[in-house]
This record gives structure tokens, sequence and C-alpha cells, in this order.
């Protein structure tokens, strides 16, 4: 598609139409429903994804970010996000933002309602992941084929540690 024909207005019905569902193997309690809003855009450098988190299910597993900056915004919903070791109970109108190297987090869903949030961040290239409560560090490489996950083992020390 070319620079000019690209489409950048989505309504909502379409955006809906483009949900794809998402469970990570890490966290078997992991699954949403996202459709890539920025990439439904055409745009590479950064992402934005709608997410729709169904009652009693989780985002991910817990993780930290060494290279790639992440963010949450909650749209509607309730949610219980885990940050640091500490729980924190969230709604509309809350942000999450993980600078990096950022500390651990996961939202999760423990109530009947659905959760819808935005989330997004960078677009690097290389991302290297903490999984502290799994003992295991990941690197991932990206590419337009898709994301590759590699197993660097247990890491020494969380990122940002003394």
């Amino acid at each position: 598609m070319s620079e000019t024909a690209r489409k950048v207005l989505w309504q909502a019905d379409e955006i809906a139409a483009h949900g794809k569902p998402f469970k990570q193997r890490l966290n078997p309690n992991s699954e949403f429903i996202g459709a890539g809003l920025s990439r439904m855009a055409g745009m590479s450098r950064a992402h934005v994804t709608l997410a729709r988190l169904p009652a009693g299910k989780d985002s991910f597993a817990y993780h930290a970010h060494m290279l790639e900056e992440e963010w949450v915004y909650i749209l509607s919903g309730r949610g219980v996000a885990e940050i640091d070791g500490e729980s924190h109970e969230v709604g509309p109108g809350d942000f999450m933002g993980f600078a990096t190297p950022s500390v651990p987090h996961l939202l999760k869903n423990p109530f009947q309602e659905e959760l819808v949030y935005l989330m997004g961040g960078e677009n690097k290239p290389l991302d290297v992941l903490d999984y502290p409560a799994l003992g295991k560090r990941y690197l991932l490489i990206g590419s337009a084929a898709g994301t590759e996950f590699y197993e660097l083992g247990a890491p020494i020390k969380p990122f940002g540690a003394a």
C-alpha cells in the first residue's frame, strides 16, 4: 500500500474486527484480545494496542524490560497491577509507565467485568526481558517476519539492581 493510500482512520467496529487472541506461553493464565492500532495504521517505530482482558485472566507473565519502554492506560473495567512486588487496584484513567530498565510488572483481571486498556511503547529490534518469578531471562529479536525468543538463562540480578 502506498504512503498516500495508507488507511489512517479506523472506526471502532473495524478495530473490533481486527482483534486477535493472544496467550503467552510462560503464563498459562495469559489470555487477551489485542488489536494492534499502530500497525493497522502502518506505523512501525512505536506501537499501540487496544487490549481486552477477560475476567480471571492475566495479560502476560510477570516481566521487566531492559531496553524497551512500555506503558498502559486503563479505559474501562478494573484490574490489579503487580508492580515491583506490590499489588495495586487500577481502573479507568489510571496510567502506568515503565522506563528502562523497568521494574517487573503484570496486569491481572480478578474481577467479573472485562478490563479494556491501551498499551504500547517502543519498537526496538532487540530487547531483553527478565521473568523474575520464573528465574528466566530472554533475548527478543524482532523483524518483519515476527519475533524470535532466545532463553539466556537465569538472571544474576534484576535489571537496575546495584
